[in-house]
C-alpha cells in the first residue's frame, strides 16, 4: 500500500509538473513581440507571473536555470525583478523574528481547517 502511495505522489507531482510546463509555454509564446503581458504597459498581471516565475526553480527541480527555456519568461521576470520595489517586497519581514517552530499552534494557526472546532 505504501509503494502505492509514493507512486500516486510522484505522479501528482509530475502532473503539477506538467501543468506548469504547459502554463509556462503558452504564457512563454504570448509574450513573444511584447514586453509585458498586455503589451507595452507594466500591469499587475506582471506582478502576479513575476511571483510564480520566481518559484519556478521549486516546480522545475533539479533544472540549473528553470526559466532557459522560456526566453521571453525569463527576460519578463528580469524586467520586474530590477524594479526598485521589488527590492522593498523582498525586504518586507526581514527585520520581523518570525516564529520558526511548526508545533500544534502554528499548525492550527496556518492550516485551520485541518483541526477541528474548538468545543
Amino acid at each position: 500500500m505504501h509503494h502505492r502511495l509514493l507512486a500516486l505522489d510522484r505522479l501528482d507531482e509530475n502532473r503539477y509538473r506538467r501543468e506548469a510546463e504547459r502554463y509556462y509555454q503558452v504564457l512563454d509564446d504570448h509574450l513573444e513581440g511584447r514586453t509585458y503581458i498586455v503589451g507595452e504597459t507594466y500591469m499587475i498581471a506582471d506582478i502576479s507571473a513575476w511571483r510564480w516565475l520566481d518559484r519556478a526553480s521549486r516546480v522545475l527541480k533539479g533544472v540549473n536555470d528553470p526559466l532557459a527555456q522560456y526566453p521571453n519568461l525569463k527576460r519578463l521576470f528580469e524586467t520586474v525583478e530590477a524594479r526598485p520595489a521589488v527590492a522593498r517586497a523582498r525586504a518586507v519581514g526581514k527585520d520581523h523574528p518570525f516564529k520558526q517552530a511548526r508545533d500544534e499552534e502554528a499548525q492550527r494557526a496556518l492550516f485551520p481547517s485541518n483541526f477541528p472546532p474548538a468545543a
